[in-house]
């Protein structure tokens, strides 16, 4: 609960978030981990306003991202490290990726006036690959770690092979993979996607487990021959009818008996909880046509009507780390 200043405060984060966000997006981070430099070095170097760049490095001052030492030269601290290209475990990406956000939440107000977004920016499928590398990267950056938590919890005994539907990098085959040494995979996503899939898995060591196939869920047929599935992070950005169609795709592609596995933000009845899924609601509301979160219960009937069963919620949680597992018949 917020009082007085703390509401005001809370309001207006913003503002730092966007300071973050165009010094992301200008790859500062990344220059000042390669050399400190002084703000008209910077702004030389990468023909920037020499006021303006000293304004925005004094304000990363302030907020501990950067240090100024006493010959006015900017350094990275220890948390600034984090948003340059350079660190291993760089939150970069997933950065560039919210600054592609920004500019369909700036229509949220319009959104709700009208009930859906006019044109939004994409952040997948554009023609432009520095969107498509941003999203992917930062899909990446969020996963890992969840994506070995998921792995652990499931049991992926007597399954030999993953379809991994919009695997995006890999992050969810990588951990299955390393996870289950008798387990194969196969990553379907976007043409212009499996590159970036296939670095993280030859980085893994993985390239002779996993096979790529690249085609469009919405438009072309999953590809055949596993006997599990996975749509991790998918379902949030279809139209009920869109998640039916799908279901029905994974339905046919896989083997009898196989089982799917979604791993999604699954909401409460009240749809107030997880609070995390009804902040996410408003980011498809904002970024797709039909896109949503949903409640068990909406996922069990568009899972049925597509022909699945044995539905069962087998975790729950705040960070889109619920999980809903489906089977297919063994016969029909």
């Amino acid at each position: 609960m917020f009082f007085g200043n703390e509401l005001l405060d809370a309001i207006a984060a913003f503002m730092k978030a966007r300071v973050i966000l165009s010094a992301a997006a200008l790859d500062i981070f990344t220059c000042l981990d390669l050399k400190p430099l002084r703000s008209d070095e910077l702004a030389r170097e990468h023909g920037l306003d020499v006021r303006a760049t000293t304004r925005l490095l004094d304000c990363l001052v302030g907020m501990k991202l950067l240090l100024k030492d006493v010959n006015a030269c900017y350094h990275l601290t220890e948390h600034g490290t984090l948003l340059s290209s350079r660190h291993p475990d760089t939150v970069l990406p997933m950065v560039l990726h919210m600054n592609t956000m920004w500019d369909n939440w700036t229509r949220l107000t319009e959104t709700v006036r009208h009930g859906s977004t006019k044109a939004p920016v994409p952040v997948l499928g554009s023609s432009d690959p520095q969107i498509t590398r941003a999203f992917i990267g930062a899909m990446h950056v969020i996963g890992r770690q969840l994506a070995r938590e998921i792995a652990t919890a499931y049991d992926m005994a007597g399954c030999r092979c993953l379809l991994d539907i919009g695997g995006g990098s890999g992050v969810y085959t990588i951990a299955f993979l390393e996870r289950n040494p008798h387990l194969n995979g196969i990553i379907f996503d976007l043409p212009q996607v499996l590159p970036f899939a296939q670095e993280q898995i030859q980085r893994a060591g993985l390239d002779d487990r996993v096979r790529y196939v690249g085609g469009d869920f919405y438009y072309d047929a999953l590809p055949e021959g596993a006997d599990s599935a996975l749509l991790s992070a998918i379902i949030h950005q279809n139209s009920p009818d869109e998640n039916i169609a799908l279901f029905k795709k994974v339905f046919c592609c896989l083997e009898p008996g196989g089982r799917l596995l979604i791993r999604d933000h699954i909401m409460e009845p009240c749809r107030t909880r997880p609070q995390a899924g009804a902040l996410f609601a408003i980011n498809m509301l904002v970024h797709t046509a039909g896109g949503d979160t949903y409640t068990f219960e909406e996922v069990t009937t568009q899972l049925v009507a597509a022909g699945f069963i044995d539905i069962k919620l087998l975790r729950s949680g705040e960070r889109m780390d619920c999980l809903v597992e489906a089977r297919k018949p063994a016969t029909l």
